[in-house]
């Protein structure tokens, strides 16, 4: 085997684990897809979706906050955890009212999941020579969709969630089938 400059035991791991980054890569790009074909209802289900993750996030905090009520720091902790709540229920309750500042927060997510996917891909480059690529492409990818979504502010509020989010899983769906395919090429 080729000296990858990766430890082997990460190399040998990818291998031998290439069936379920497969799965997850079909996974991805079947969601993917659908977000495609429904975006006005793949940005409804994002936002509530981020709704309920902010509304339990904040229950939780809320009850955490109240046994530990003596700690320091009592006060700020009600407030946010009361924040959340407020913020998860007005996302799931009303959540297209919800969807042009997510599809701002998509946007930076983006942005940066883009840049640290190339750094990833610069990474990776040692131990799948040339098969990097996709991994690069996907980085790419999702710097372009960042600026097509911050162009066609507010507009593309409507639509932006649902296609970028699928895009995006799609892509990344369809890197990690193509690195699969590669460590089980290798794994031979």
């Amino acid at each position: 085997m080729a000296d990858t400059g990766l430890p082997m035991k990460a190399e040998h791991s990818f291998e031998r684990h290439w069936r379920l980054f497969l799965v997850e890569g079909v996974v991805l790009a079947l969601l993917g897809i659908v977000a495609i074909v429904l975006p006005p209802l793949a940005s409804l289900f994002v936002a509530i979706f981020f709704g309920w993750l902010l509304f339990i996030g904040g229950a939780f905090g809320l009850v955490t906050t109240l046994i530990g009520r003596h700690a320091p720091g009592f006060w700020w902790s009600l407030l946010s955890s009361l924040v959340a709540i407020v913020a998860g229920v007005l996302l799931f309750g009303w959540p297209g009212g919800g969807v042009l500042s997510l599809t701002v927060v998509l946007t930076a997510f983006l942005f940066a999941d883009g840049v640290l996917t190339i750094l990833l891909s610069l990474e990776y480059r040692r131990a799948l020579h040339g098969r990097w690529a996709w991994l690069l492409l996907n980085g790419i990818i999702d710097l372009l969709l960042a600026a097509v979504i911050f162009l066609g502010l507010p507009g593309s509020a409507a639509w932006a969630i649902g296609i970028i989010v699928g895009v995006d899983m799609l892509f990344g769906g369809a890197s990690l089938i193509a690195m699969s395919l590669a460590a089980r090429a290798a794994a031979r």
